[in-house]
C-alpha cells in the first residue's frame, strides 16, 4: 500500500490473530448466548450502538470515530504503529500519527464494526478497540484510552453496557 499503512503478510496476520484469540478468548458467533465474544480486559467499557440507528446524517458516528482515533493516536509513540485487524480479511499495521496528519491516506477500517469484527490493537495488545457486528457493540480497552475518551463516547452513545465484562453497577 505505502509506508504510512501496510498489509499484514500472511504470516504476521496469522500470528497476530492468534495471539489475539488467546489473550482475549476471541469466539467468533453470531449466538447471543455466546456474547461479548471476547474475554473483556479489566480496564474497559463496552457500549451499545444501537443509538446509531437514528442517525441518518451519519454525524454521531462520525464522533464515534473521530474520538476513538484520536484516543488510539493519543496512546501510541509519536512512530509507533497500531494494527487494524478485519476477521477474515486483510489486515494491516499503520501509523496513527502520519496517517492523520495525511490528506491522501486515511485510516483502515473502522471502530465501527460494518459486518464484520473489527479490531485495533497496540503492539502491546494492551490497548484498543473491538467491534462486535451482531452484538452492535464497541469495546475500549486500556485505562489511558478510557481516561481520554470514555465521557466523549458517552455522550455519543449512551451509558455503557458493560465494564471490565459485567453489566455496570446501577444506583
Amino acid at each position: 500500500m505505502n509506508d504510512l499503512v501496510a498489509e499484514l503478510s500472511e504470516v504476521e496476520y496469522h500470528e497476530v490473530w492468534d495471539r489475539f484469540r488467546t489473550d482475549f478468548g476471541f469466539r467468533p458467533s453470531m449466538n447471543p448466548a455466546t456474547w461479548p465474544a471476547i474475554k473483556e480486559p479489566v480496564h474497559s467499557v463496552t457500549w451499545s450502538l444501537d443509538t446509531l440507528d437514528a442517525d441518518p446524517g451519519y454525524e454521531r458516528l462520525d464522533r464515534l470515530v473521530e474520538a476513538v482515533q484520536q484516543g488510539l493516536t493519543a496512546c501510541v509513540p509519536p512512530q509507533g504503529t497500531l494494527f487494524a485487524l478485519d476477521w477474515q480479511h486483510t489486515s494491516y499495521r499503520f501509523l496513527p500519527h502520519l496517517v492523520r496528519g495525511s490528506e491522501q491516506v486515511r485510516w483502515p477500517l473502522s471502530p465501527y464494526p460494518d459486518g464484520d469484527y473489527y479490531v485495533y490493537l497496540s503492539d502491546d495488545f494492551l490497548t484498543g478497540s473491538f467491534g462486535h457486528p451482531w452484538e452492535g457493540s464497541l469495546c475500549l480497552f486500556g485505562q489511558s484510552l478510557l481516561d481520554g475518551v470514555e465521557k466523549g463516547i458517552d455522550a455519543v452513545l449512551g451509558a455503557p453496557i458493560r465494564r471490565s465484562g459485567r453489566p455496570p453497577h446501577r444506583p
